[in-house]
């Protein structure tokens, strides 16, 4: 594999890495921002709305954007404004600030996600095996920094401008730095000053993913898997702490424990990931994933103690951690002709599982129970076995034994790739 290629998956994955910080200093300060900005109880949900709905917006804009410009640069400039508007959040003291603030948040989030997964799609191409979950594995390690950051400065409590502002003086440089060695599937180009001109002996031969059509009935069951897992998701993010202490009977301080665990387990998850797609292929790996999510949605409804209920919240880290990135993936090897067309769109149904997650289980709780809201999402990330298959199409399949000769990814330079 050249140079090139390396440090374009180095690069990326630090690009992951400072996206999982940026987003983690957001949504674990949002009390901070709501007393800071004098958010009221009823107007909250509607600030916390609008940032995924202007996200998938910013995705579908992002669509429409490479087919103009690779996505190597829109990556490259939306990280700077998600940083940049992170810090006008937490610097400001007006409600139109904070509503401008997140609204940038929204919209550039949204083309950040977009762009660095057609990167991550492009890439794992171009190596002819699976890496998908190596880039993912980076955004849940930013993840557990940028909580261990939120939660020093509410330990010491500092304002959140002052919390924010080193993160962006030390990550806006460096991933700028960084974004010089991005590679886009078009022609292998790192894009640097003058746009990356110049052809390395690694390009990537085989389609932009620029080109072609996508059919949204092809891609259907992806968008479908895509909102159940980001309902599980959002189920953990948004409920853990409140199920341990109001159901289990768990102390404040034992109830931060479930997300902590389960970032945890993303982490070791997609660590070791790819080589399980490549061992025993993406199919069975997704299919495993989502059984060990439902057990663990099964053992947190049925818990009957706070330690059963960390168990539970355990088996979700291992079990949901791997669907998303091999969606993604699987997009790809859908539409070789299409991908960040593909990518992009089944990007948006990331923000519609994140909205319906969050009041589906509240809702179902207040008039029901929480522990029979737990059933709902359990039976949701059971939907993934329905289109298992859904994730090996020929020829772009990984792992089971029949990886792709990278020369049909990859042009073949001085190293033999």
């Amino acid at each position: 594999m050249t140079e090139t290629l390396r440090r374009g998956r180095a690069s990326l994955a630090f690009g992951f890495l400072v996206q999982g910080v940026t987003f983690a200093l957001l949504v674990t300060r949002i009390p901070a921002l709501q007393d800071q900005y004098g958010i009221s109880d009823g107007l909250l949900p509607v600030f916390l709305a609008a940032v995924p709905i202007l996200a998938g917006v910013g995705s579908v804009c992002t669509e429409r954007l490479v087919r103009k410009v690779p996505p190597s640069r829109v990556l490259r400039w939306s990280q700077p404004v998600v940083l940049l508007s992170l810090l006008g959040a937490g610097a400001g003291d007006a409600m139109w600030e904070v509503a401008v603030a997140l609204g940038m948040f929204g919209l550039a989030v949204g083309a950040l996600d977009a762009s660095m997964n057609m990167l991550g799609v492009s890439l794992q191409r171009a190596y002819g095996r699976s890496i998908m979950l190596g880039f993912h594995a980076a955004y849940s390690l930013g993840g557990i920094v940028g909580a261990s950051l939120a939660w020093a400065g509410a330990h010491w409590d500092l304002s959140l401008v002052v919390s924010y502002l080193p993160v962006v003086v030390v990550l806006l440089p460096a991933a700028l730095v960084g974004s010089r060695w991005y590679v886009d599937a078009a022609d292998g180009k790192p894009d640097g000053d003058g746009g990356g001109q110049g052809r390395d002996s690694g390009a990537v031969k085989a389609g932009s993913g620029g080109g072609g059509s996508v059919g949204f009935k092809v891609l259907l069951p992806l968008c479908l898997v895509m909102t159940c897992a980001y309902i599980g998701d959002s189920t953990v993010s948004n409920w853990s702490a409140k199920y341990l202490q109001d159901v289990l009977g768990s102390s404040e301080q034992l109830s931060t424990v479930p997300y902590n665990v389960y970032m945890v387990m993303n982490l070791v998850g997609r660590s070791v990931g790819d080589l399980g797609v490549r061992r025993f292929g993406a199919v069975a790996v997704v299919r495993g994933g989502a059984v060990v999510g439902a057990v663990g949605f099964g053992v947190v409804a049925a818990a009957s103690g706070a330690w059963v209920g960390i168990l539970g919240f355990t088996l979700l880290g291992i079990g949901l951690c791997v669907i998303v990135p091999q969606t993604f993936a699987a997009a790809g090897r859908m539409f070789p002709g299409a991908s960040d067309a593909a990518v992009a769109r089944l990007n948006v149904f990331n923000y519609v599982g994140f909205l319906i997650g969050s009041p589906l289980v509240g809702g179902l709780g207040d008039v029901w129970n929480y522990r029979g809201a737990m059933v709902v999402p359990m039976v949701l990330v059971l939907v993934t076995l329905l289109y298992a298959r859904s994730f090996a199409l020929e020829p772009d399949r990984y792992g089971d034994g029949h990886e792709r000769p990278r020369t049909t990814d990859v042009g073949r330079g001085s190293n033999g790739l």
